[in-house]
């Protein structure tokens, strides 16, 4: 199997990264993208490639809709930077990160405000604190944005015991801010959980992380919970096995954070999985030899890739 190291820059700092790294292959059904982030290890990797091999070698199950609706991720940028980023993008929907060790509340509530405005009244906002808050914060910085009419606040608390908590307290509170579980789900090793205890009213599910679109599919099931998909900052040859859950999902109440390719300054394809008017496309776009090329990691990188998936094949076996 022949691998392809990529290297792409972020136009902004995003998840504590600056360059996006990762491996693609091909296989008889098309091609895969293999890209854990560098703070999983060991047994955490696997459902990685289980998601990759899917992709190469099986593909995925037929669509049920042609589009799907995505939102626009707004990273933590100054509000002028966030004004432009939502109108530029066409969305009805923004996720604004928040809680960000290098901003405080009162930057949180300037980029809202001008997410807010950007959308007008009738647009959706969530927010994702990336499980940065602990309870008494969640709860007091919830109070304050509840103004901004959240359609859900993501992983605002890092267990899946603090969310629970936390819905608890908001509901005394009579703070009408849902909850949605990501790491909770894709980190906890028991996903489950998050149903037992009540911990959220959304839950988000990542084709990569989870194991494959069709453990997606599975896992959506068991759960019973709203599902948003999201992507795990991909190419769009990773967003593509996002897409095709989406689109085979029985339901999609929400629009989905799939719109991540826009972070990327290139891609590895001609025509990027991008958002028009606040859809994409259900398509699985190939890259091209020439972008491969230019987008290629150094042969250092690329050896450290390599290795890891070796690695991380000797545990899947």
């Amino acid at each position: 199997m022949e691998t392809y190291a990529y290297s792409i820059p972020l136009r902004t700092r995003f998840r504590g990264i600056e360059v996006r790294e990762g491996l693609l292959w091909r296989g008889p059904a098309g091609w895969a993208e293999w890209s854990p982030f560098l703070d999983y290890h060991g047994a955490e990797l696997v459902p990685w490639l289980a998601a990759a091999r899917e992709a190469a070698e099986e593909g995925w199950p037929a669509p049920i809709r042609g589009r799907v609706p995505v939102n626009v991720t707004v990273p933590v940028v100054a509000p002028e930077q966030a004004y432009a980023l939502v109108v530029e993008s066409g969305c009805r929907t923004a996720k604004v990160k928040v809680a960000d060790p290098r901003s405080d509340i009162a930057d949180d509530i300037a980029r809202l405000e001008a997410v807010r405005d950007a959308l007008g009244p009738d647009g959706r906002v969530r927010i994702d604190a990336n499980g940065a808050w602990d309870v008494p914060t969640a709860r007091r910085h919830l109070k304050t944005l509840a103004r901004f009419e959240l359609e859900y606040a993501e992983q605002p608390c890092p267990t899946t015991e603090d969310l629970a908590a936390l819905r608890r307290h908001l509901a005394h509170d009579g703070i009408d801010v849902p909850i949605a579980a990501d790491e909770s789900i894709r980190r906890s090793g028991d996903p489950e959980r998050v149903v037992a205890l009540e911990a959220a009213d959304v839950a988000v599910l990542k084709v990569q992380p989870l194991g494959g679109v069709r453990a997606c599919l599975q896992l959506a099931d068991r759960l019973g919970l709203p599902v948003v998909v999201s992507s795990a900052l991909e190419t769009s040859v990773g967003l593509a096995a996002g897409v095709a859950l989406a689109a085979a999902l029985p339901e999609l109440p929400y629009a989905c954070g799939l719109n991540t390719s826009r972070l990327f300054v290139d891609d590895v394809v001609d025509a990027p999985l991008v958002a028009v008017d606040g859809w994409l496309d259900v398509r699985r776009p190939e890259p091209t030899a020439a972008r491969l090329a230019t987008l290629g990691a150094d042969p250092e990188t690329r050896a450290r890739w390599d290795r890891r998936l070796a690695e991380t094949a000797s545990l899947s076996r």
